[in-house]
């Protein structure tokens, strides 16, 4: 089962349980970047009152202007910006119970500004930092290194085939303008993804909002895992065998 998705930097709860679900990430590295996106951002929030909340944001330049793929987007000041992130995600979660989680989360991203000036290397670092702190052993690859048509649909669905994938992992978002028929020529399965909306619970209250930093931070790694696996089973299991 593959999941195909920009890369976002410490990405939201509901992003990175899409991708914990997955056996394979093809990253889409080679599309539009997006400024109101959540490609070079992302929203912390305060571990005593999640409603407080602040943008943690890599400033960017494009160099192709507007029609800049997300691989080719460059962090304007690499040293500030390694400074802004170590001091605000310390800042928000250091206190956590769950630090040294975090903070292994945090000291990969860290290090790869060392010898990187591209947004997207960030961005995919943290997400896979995150993962693996979650115990997720699935494959990454990137989508610019795969031949594929250019239709919306017809692409997806080529990256799907050529990466032997059985079946693709579909969210909210792209669900509302798939073509399952390019999907189906390939004899690849489409599975929707719902993150459930559910108040009562505090990681799906925030699940579509806030930086996974904050849940890793509220429950520690290892009950995430488990929330994300319970969320897998009930999302995929229910329709598909």
């Amino acid at each position: 089962m593959c999941a195909i998705h920009q890369p976002n930097l410490f990405p939201r709860l509901s992003t990175l349980a899409k991708l914990f679900a997955a056996d394979r990430w093809i990253v889409l590295d080679d599309v539009q970047f997006a400024r109101r996106d959540y490609q070079h951002r992302t929203r912390l929030a305060a571990l005593d009152d999640p409603t407080r909340q602040q943008w943690l944001t890599l400033p960017t330049h494009l160099p192709n202007g507007r029609p800049t793929l997300v691989n080719q987007a460059l962090l304007v000041e690499p040293r500030r910006s390694h400074r802004t992130v170590s001091l605000l995600v310390r800042q928000y979660y250091g206190r956590s119970r769950y630090w040294p989680a975090v903070r292994e989360v945090l000291d990969m991203v860290l290090d790869r500004f060392e010898n990187t000036d591209r947004v997207a290397d960030l961005a995919r670092t943290s997400t896979v930092a995150l993962l693996t702190a979650l115990g997720w052993s699935g494959e990454v690859l990137e989508s610019s290194a795969i031949l594929t048509r250019q239709g919306r649909s017809e692409r997806l669905a080529d990256l799907a085939a050529a990466t032997g994938s059985t079946h693709y992992l579909c969210g909210n978002g792209g669900l509302r303008y798939l073509d399952h028929q390019p999907f189906a020529a390939h004899g690849i399965t489409v599975v929707p993804f719902h993150w459930p909306m559910d108040t009562g619970d505090r990681l799906r209250q925030w699940a579509r909002r806030v930086s996974s930093l904050w849940a890793l931070s509220e429950t520690g790694s290892s009950e995430l895992a488990t929330r994300l696996a319970v969320e897998r089973e009930a999302r995929l299991l229910g329709g598909h065998a």
